[in-house]
């Protein structure tokens, strides 16, 4: 089976995890913030906190932004549920703006609107989460520049997104925005087994986070609101998690660092020559935009709807030739637990349409050229099919 995304380890990533293992720090060790420092150096940020996930970043994020009870939080629904979670865990509401359904991400022209009802009906977003889909950042200049009207914060989903560039800027730079996070996750850019980053320029926002990751607690002079009881000592200062990323982690994060201009490389000869073979198929890649860079992370297909085979035909074939099709995301509105928090199967209609139309194609940076030729072929075999599973 040919998966539509996979990490590739080598023999370096598996040297520096022998290294660490051979070491004095498993956990709370150099490794960390070395890898903090050159993914901040990368983006050309000032502060890097790394944490065991995505959503644990995305959670201490909001939480550094204030987000609690009463306040309001806008995503995208095309997204997986983290994006939209971690404002429920600081006990906030979640809503969510529509989507350009050409590119998969949040639309600027649904936000503005948005927005100035919000305003007359004193609703308006403590926080906005914009997601990266695909590896495609979004409008961020736009974004901003509508937040910055109504003095909402801006937190930068860009799980998908790390090595992909806005108006020649690394994503991660947080240009347009208070803090940006990443995801390690294996099927993504790069991979640090698990693992997340928040990253900042902001120098109080950074520290309220890196308590966030680790309890609450403190052990910085500096910072202690009595005097010291002795060497031993530490202070915890609020209520925060285990969200700490191991020296293991960081020292796969690390090695796969110094490769992530190369797979973000192949993953966009890869996206052209899909884009090229797939012309005259009735189907549409993402539109992506001149202005960025994508990191492809995912490669999607819009079936035309002139296309006489059901997407669900169209997956089940292909998984049938062994591709593993697959589909990002089901809008996170359908969710039955967030159908329970009051939103319709059908609450923003681009969403739903993107949503029938989009499938994702396998692309990894070391799929060979055979295997996409396969995932191809057997996708001008499946659209010109008449006969049922």
């Amino acid at each position: 089976m040919i998966p539509y995304g996979k990490q590739h380890i080598d023999q370096d990533d598996i040297n520096a995890v022998v290294e660490v293992l051979n070491s004095d720090y498993l956990t709370q060790g150099p490794r960390v913030p070395q890898f903090e420092g050159k993914v901040a150096e990368y983006c050309n940020a000032k502060y890097a906190v790394a944490v065991n996930s995505a959503t644990s970043a995305l959670h201490i994020a909001c939480l550094a932004l204030g987000v609690g009870e009463g306040d309001i939080v806008w995503t995208s629904p095309n997204s997986f549920v983290a994006s939209s979670n971690c404002a429920l865990y600081c006990g906030a509401q979640v809503d969510f703006v529509d989507i350009n359904p050409r590119n998969g991400n949040l639309c600027t022209s649904a936000l503005e609107q948005k927005l100035k009802t919000a305003n007359i009906n004193n609703c308006l977003p403590k926080v906005i989460i914009p997601v990266h889909f695909s590896g495609q950042p979004c409008d961020m200049e736009a974004i901003s520049k509508l937040a910055n009207k109504y003095d909402i914060k801006i937190i930068e989903d860009a799980s998908h997104a790390i090595g992909a560039e806005y108006q020649n800027n690394k994503v991660g730079s947080c240009q347009y925005s208070d803090i940006c996070i990443f995801s390690f996750h294996p099927v993504k850019i790069i991979t640090s087994a698990e693992g997340g980053i928040a990253l900042t320029n902001n120098n109080a926002l950074a520290n309220v986070m890196k308590k966030l990751r680790s309890h609450g607690v403190t052990s910085d002079v500096k910072e202690f609101t009595e005097s010291s009881h002795g060497p031993w000592y530490y202070q915890q200062q609020m209520l925060g998690f285990n969200y700490r990323m191991s020296d293991l982690h960081a020292a796969i994060g690390i090695t796969q660092l110094s490769k992530l201009d190369d797979f973000v490389l192949k993953r966009n000869l890869q996206a052209k020559k899909y884009i090229d073979k797939l012309i005259d198929l009735p189907v549409t890649p993402l539109e992506v935009s001149d202005a960025v860079l994508s990191s492809y992370h995912l490669f999607i297909i819009l079936i035309d709807k002139s296309c006489c085979v059901p997407k669900k035909h169209i997956v089940e074939l292909l998984r049938k030739e062994g591709i593993f099709a697959h589909v990002h995301y089901i809008p996170i509105y359908k969710q039955p637990f967030y159908k329970k928090l009051g939103f319709s199967e059908t609450y923003c209609d681009y969403a739903e349409q993107y949503y029938e139309q989009a499938i994702t194609l396998p692309l990894y940076p070391q799929m060979t050229e055979e295997q996409q030729n396969k995932v191809i072929g057997s996708l001008k075999k499946v659209l010109n099919t008449t006969d049922s599973i």
